[in-house]
């Protein structure tokens, strides 16, 4: 896939859910007016952070985007990663708040009015998420997009959210009062478990976390797949945003001429290119005695 067209269908996938999660606030609001539940009032909250989270993301992409310039050589990819750390922020906060008013609705056990304009509007919210959940499953199929991924996760549990806001309303309406504010609770904790999970995932592609094991070893089969290529050492990868990045050495005969040793660097960095999508490959050459001393503790520097 081009850098056009992951740019196209990431920011279509953001701007799909800043669109839904402004419909589900409008709803929400609405009910939330009419019937006075708190598990409903957790429901809007959330919705709110979604749609502040979505619109960070639509930002966030767009300039992640941006071509590397003087200043940033290695591109703007990681605003990706800081978007997501901006939304684990958000959510963190919102749902230490829905804790707290679910404890205080717990303790007041308040009656719930017009039950019914809740329980609709709680089945739409399902069905507009679920129908925009797939739509970011997809994009995230095609592109792999950092934030479009920690969006989809989140929206894909507001699925179980408004599954628990309509389970709640329904036993309220039995007489089951406490079930409001015990919905509202777990609500929030469970936003909290899903905002630390984003946190971390974000810290670590902040840190440069090494790509996952399979995919290293698989650089790593290709390049020694390579003819003249007897091995391979020092492999280090991270990404940015789309953008995966591969430094690694190759171990070449002494004698090679130059022009050889390039070509075959050159056949290395084109098979791991053609392996995986937006890879910046930057490969060393050592020759293959200079290695063998190293490995024996030789004080030689190494390259």
């Amino acid at each position: 896939m081009s850098h056009q067209q992951y740019s196209r269908w990431v920011t279509l996938a953001s701007m799909a859910a800043v669109g839904t999660a402004t419909l589900l606030i409008t709803g929400k609001l609405i009910a939330w007016l009419m019937t006075g539940s708190s598990s409903l009032l957790a429901s809007l909250t959330d919705s709110f952070m979604d749609v502040s989270a979505s619109i960070i993301n639509l930002l966030a992409i767009r300039y992640a985007m941006t071509p590397a310039d003087e200043e940033h050589r290695f591109g703007h990819g990681k605003a990706e990663s800081l978007a997501g750390l901006i939304q684990s922020a958000f959510i963190a906060g919102s749902a230490l708040l829905l804790v707290m008013h679910g404890i205080s609705s717990l303790l007041k056990e308040d009656p719930i009015l017009r039950l019914e304009a809740g329980i609709w509007v709680s089945l739409g919210s399902m069905a507009l998420t679920l129908l925009l959940v797939g739509f970011q499953q997809f994009v995230v199929r095609r592109t792999g997009s950092v934030a479009i991924k920690a969006d989809m996760l989140h929206y894909r549990s507001d699925l179980l959210l408004n599954g628990g806001v309509l389970l709640a309303l329904v036993l309220a309406g039995q007489g089951w009062l406490w079930a409001d504010g015990l919905f509202a609770v777990l609500i929030g904790l469970f936003l909290l478990w899903g905002a630390l999970t984003i946190g971390y995932e974000s810290v670590q592609a902040l840190l440069d976390r090494q790509l996952p094991a399979e995919e290293q070893a698989r650089i790593m089969a290709l390049c020694c797949g390579v003819a003249g290529v007897h091995g391979v050492h020092d492999l280090r990868t991270r990404q940015s945003g789309p953008t995966r990045f591969v430094q690694l050495h190759l171990e070449l005969d002494d004698q090679l001429p130059l022009v050889k040793a390039h070509q075959i660097a050159d056949e290395a960095e084109l098979a791991v290119r053609q392996a995986f999508e937006r890879m910046d490959v930057i490969i060393h050459m050592d020759p293959i005695s200079v290695v063998h001393k190293e490995r024996q503790g030789s004080p030689i520097e190494q390259q």
